[in-house]
């Protein structure tokens, strides 16, 4: 583990607090947060929605590889979107800086938290259901992870005041 923290990444599935939880610790470590989901609608000109609906998911993807892959911040907490995991430029990126945090949650609680998946641009591939995206998903943000955060009965303050604690005593 490195003992400078410069950035911290937190993935997980749609509606596990990434953003949430990214703002209040950002606010409480002195650091910037950065919602990548916003920054590809600025540089896009477009809703995620909109980029799904125009591009595809492969599309998409290809664009939400791009732009993690190219961000260059310090000191900040990354939300980028759930689907971030395909991008392995992206990914690997966001290791080289920082430390990557995955929100854990069970499909129980991600289902009960989303909502509508269209208006939230979430990337489904034709004929997926939401339990094959979770099962999908969850490979690949175990393989990505530093740090898995079970946020099983926390609420986002409490998984804050946790990350909070490991991360103070690593920066």
């Amino acid at each position: 583990m490195r003992n400078k923290i410069d950035n911290i990444t937190l993935i997980g599935m749609p509606a596990s607090g990434k953003s949430t939880v990214g703002v209040l610790l950002a606010k409480r470590l002195g650091y910037s947060f950065v919602d990548v989901d916003i920054l590809i609608q600025e540089q896009e000109g477009r809703l995620l929605k909109e980029i799904i609906a125009q591009e595809g998911t492969d599309g998409f993807l290809e664009v939400e590889n791009r732009v993690n892959a190219g961000l260059k911040v310090h000191r900040s907490v990354i939300a980028p979107g759930g689907s971030v995991i395909y991008g392995r430029e992206a990914m690997e990126h966001l290791k080289e800086i920082g430390i990557v945090v995955y929100l854990k949650l069970s499909y129980e609680a991600v289902e009960e938290r989303l909502g509508n998946l269209v208006d939230r641009g979430v990337a489904l591939k034709d004929g997926m259901t939401l339990k094959d995206l979770y099962d999908e998903r969850i490979v690949y943000y175990e393989k990505y992870a530093d740090i898995t955060i079970d946020e099983t009965g926390l609420d986002a303050g409490k998984t804050v005041d946790m990350l909070r604690a490991m991360m103070e005593e690593m920066i």
